[in-house]
């Protein structure tokens, strides 16, 4: 199967059930049954639309980011990402299209569906119950630096993308921040889930030319 495929599987099977487990074991200890409450330790209910607002807002100039600081990093680091790109076996290079073309259909249908469902809902949403929930609240006593702090670990937690931390630091902290602000996890959300679904759309459309 591709690479990308096989990624994204093993997130679903191992990376996402163990974030889930903590957020639920810690429920357990704390109140005493499980649940996803120790991840909304520091929530507050506001209007859907302050959530929408503030999600779209932050999602826009995510989006901002996109073309202004990620292709600084792009070129600011393209020797060095070339170099490990030709160290390591073809398979593992996730932009290799012609990789992708020895696939059949059938596969490259389900890569598409997998990595839609698992990048733009699924991963999105336990990720920020696990970081901007859980995480953010057991070192709430950073006080502001807490959103900065969990920026910055979110960012690194992507390891399968070492050069795009500085944009996403830059992209995400103000989206967080309100987040942090407001005590609302669900702008968080909103954010995560739009940035990744437009990123997903690029992909898929690659995919479908292949089909």
């Amino acid at each position: 199967m591709p690479s990308f495929l096989l990624f994204f599987l093993l997130a679903f099977l191992i990376l996402f059930p163990f974030e889930l487990l903590v957020v639920l074991s810690a429920s357990k200890r704390e109140f005493g049954r499980y649940s996803l409450k120790s991840a909304f330790l520091r929530h507050e209910k506001i209007p859907w639309w302050q959530i929408a607002l503030f999600g779209t807002l932050s999602w826009g100039f995510a989006g901002l980011m996109t073309v202004t600081v990620l292709p600084l990093e792009t070129r600011l680091f393209a020797s060095i990402a070339e170099r490990l790109t030709n160290l390591l076996p073809a398979y593992f290079d996730w932009t290799n299209i012609q990789y992708l073309e020895r696939y059949s259909s059938g596969v490259l249908t389900l890569t598409a569906i997998v990595f839609f469902v698992l990048n733009v809902f699924i991963g999105p949403i336990i990720e920020e119950l696990f970081f901007r929930g859980y995480l953010s609240a057991k070192i709430s006593r950073f006080g502001n630096y807490t959103p900065v702090i969990m920026t910055v670990l979110f960012s690194l937690y992507h390891f399968w993308l070492p050069f795009d931390n500085l944009f996403r630091i830059t992209a995400f902290l103000p989206g967080f921040y309100v987040t942090w602000k407001k005590k609302n996890i669900y702008i968080a959300i909103v954010l995560h889930c739009l940035s990744n679904l437009f990123s997903t759309i690029g992909f898929v459309t690659i995919i479908s030319a292949l089909i």
